[in-house]
């Protein structure tokens, strides 16, 4: 019985001692066995390993890629605009030794303070060298690659590598909004004024080009129309000339007639002249003069 007594103990203490000096690490982590807190073994591989109960410490770190959302941040552009930018970052422990000894026991949430302080004064010094049409565009992309890659040189001091950082959101402070619509609404109206201007200044540039065009449009039809109109009358001159040598006669009955039809049609058909005044040359015929004798 006694010995049953004592063996039931030894067997539970036994027990108890091997499960104690066992540890499990999984695929997702990795850990760090301490000897009085210093490191004296780095492990990366999953698998059963083996400590001194109550000698040993084990501290393990998730391996995995983990999340980081900053606070929003107000940051002043280099065009003195002021914007609230929401950003976050992806990273992973890279050297848990090295962690270790820059974090201490804060472990992950120590880390996430560290970096979002490093992730909050890359995204000033980045921002701030920049104009906020950068911010709002598609260079944004080249920016949040410059604050990673700055970000991720000053976290290797803590073991750690940033992956990823991206800019979630980047809005005008609220005291902001009116005044920054305001100056927008004064740019977009000046720049319709000068586009206003620009297009009336040309407008008047092409009246004025189309009105001397048409002045030496109808200057050149005019001076050809009175080429034509003298050289038609000089040809008119000469058939008259011509058929005046021919019969001199019928040449001025012609243009008796001509006076005649000028003289006597419309409301200035009543004249009072003598009848035997020349212009009735022609009409004085044979058969009139013996009547009027």
């Amino acid at each position: 019985m006694r010995k049953s007594a004592l063996i039931l103990p030894v067997l539970v203490g036994i027990i108890i001692a091997s499960f104690s000096s066992v540890y499990i690490v999984d695929e997702r982590q990795m850990a760090l066995r301490l000897w009085f807190g210093e490191v004296t073994k780095e492990i990366t591989e999953p698998g059963l390993y083996f400590k001194v109960p109550m000698l040993h410490e084990i501290v393990k770190y998730d391996d995995r890629i983990l999340a980081l959302d900053t606070q929003p941040l107000e940051v002043t552009m280099k065009d003195n605009r002021r914007f609230e930018v929401d950003a976050f970052a992806r990273w992973r422990i890279q050297d848990a030794k090295k962690f270790r000894r820059a974090i201490g026991s804060g472990g992950a949430s120590a880390a996430r303070s560290r970096l979002e302080t490093i992730l909050n004064a890359e995204l000033r010094e980045v921002l701030g060298d920049r104009v906020s049409n950068a911010l709002l565009s598609a260079d944004r992309v080249d920016l949040m690659t410059l604050i990673r890659d700055a970000a991720r040189a000053k976290a290797l001091n803590l073991g750690v590598e940033v992956v990823d950082v991206r800019i979630k959101r980047a809005d005008l402070p609220e005291q902001n909004l009116e005044k920054t619509f305001e100056r927008m609404r004064a740019e977009r109206e000046r720049e319709a004024a000068d586009e206003i201007a620009r297009g009336n200044e040309a407008a008047l540039r092409v009246r004025a080009q189309a009105d001397k065009t048409v002045v030496e449009t109808v200057s050149e039809a005019s001076k050809e129309s009175e080429i034509l109109r003298g050289q038609a009358d000089a040809k008119r001159n000469a058939i008259f000339a011509e058929a005046y040598g021919k019969d001199a006669e019928f040449f001025e009955f012609y243009r008796s007639l001509n006076a005649y039809r000028k003289a006597l049609k419309g409301s200035n058909s009543t004249m009072v002249l003598s009848p035997d005044s020349d212009f009735f040359n022609y009409l004085q015929t044979d058969q009139g003069a013996a009547a009027g004798q």
